[in-house]
């Protein structure tokens, strides 16, 4: 299983820019790319509690468990 980042999603549903987002939550624009992209590690509880706030969603409208592509291997 992989987690896989609906952030871009969920901002386009609300209609909001990445900009936006990240001024409203206190993260760098450069920050929240790298997680819309799904290239960090991890989100501290913090800043997903803030993402959710801010959108108006839970958690798992953000993240998602994927199945690993086996052909990726």
């Amino acid at each position: 299983m992989e987690i896989v980042v609906r952030l871009d999603v969920m901002l386009a549903l609300r209609k909001m820019k990445s900009r936006e987002l990240s001024a409203r939550i206190g993260i760098s624009e450069q920050n929240l790319s790298l997680l819309k992209s799904g290239k960090v590690k991890g989100i501290r509880f913090e800043t997903l509690a803030k993402i959710c706030e801010v959108l108006e969603c839970q958690p798992g409208d953000l993240l998602e468990a994927v199945a690993k592509d086996p052909a990726a291997r």
